[in-house]
């Protein structure tokens, strides 16, 4: 059993087909399957797949635990925005918005499953968060905070958690294909899109959405008690390989 939260964006997607195709139930999380029509299109015809979609932490813990007896891995899949907005103009409520989405919600999760998976005593929580604040731009003070906290985050879980069987992770990715973040219209479609993809990832494109489906699946499935903790980079060797502005 799995829960995916956020699912229709972001790691969203492949994050399901990844564990469906593991072999997983999974319990598929996203206020937008409130539309029947919507709902229907992400399901596909997939066995194994169910909605939740109700918005706050406890409840959706409380709706997966109504219908499974135990939850193996939970991908907290967060996203928000990428707004950019210079000190001088930037509205406190964008902060505060960044921050209830990445930080505040997806502790909320693990919060309300903890007395859940310490009973089971063993479970994989995977958090999707972001490298972006590796090299900061102008703007993003933030999205680059909540970021940040969220990496911080997983960090200290991973210690409250580990006497427990619980181990926390998180997949850090940029420059991955999605609407949230990268659209096609603009990074596949685009001649100035492509160019700046080029320049700026040392793999030379956007990553594949089955490529972190890939890595999600690993750590939702790892037998290990012993990695946790980790922040795992997921950005084609950015910004290592990233060009270095002219001095």
């Amino acid at each position: 059993m799995a829960l995916v939260t956020n699912a229709t964006d972001f790691a969203g997607p492949p994050a399901v087909a990844a564990l469906l195709d593991g072999g997983f139930r999974v319990f598929a999380h996203d206020t937008a399957f409130e539309n029947r029509e919507t709902w229907e299109q992400f399901l596909d015809g997939r066995d194994d797949l169910h909605p939740v979609v109700d918005n706050s932490p406890d409840t959706i813990i409380a709706r997966v635990f109504e219908q499974a007896n135990t939850l193996d891995a939970i991908v907290s899949n967060d996203h928000f925005p990428a707004v950019s907005h210079l000190p001088e103009g930037a509205p406190m409520d964008a902060l505060r918005a960044n921050y209830e989405k990445l930080v505040e919600f997806p502790f909320g999760i693990v919060q309300k499953a903890l007395p859940f998976l310490r009973r089971q005593e063993r479970a994989n929580i995977v958090m999707i968060t972001s490298n972006r604040m590796r090299l900061p731009l102008s703007g993003g003070a933030f999205p680059d905070a909540a970021r940040a906290a969220a990496n911080a985050m997983v960090r200290s879980l991973a210690i409250d958690c580990a006497k427990d069987g619980v181990v926390v992770n998180a997949v850090a990715p940029n420059f991955l294909y999605s609407e949230a973040y990268y659209p096609k219209a603009v990074f596949l479609e685009t001649e100035q899109g492509r160019e700046h993809i080029t320049n700026s990832v040392p793999v030379g494109r956007l990553a594949d959405p089955e490529e972190i489906g890939e890595l999600i699946y690993f750590l939702a499935t790892v037998r290990t008690r012993f990695l946790t903790g980790s922040i795992i980079d997921f950005s084609g060797g950015w910004p290592f390989g990233a060009p270095r502005p002219a001095t």
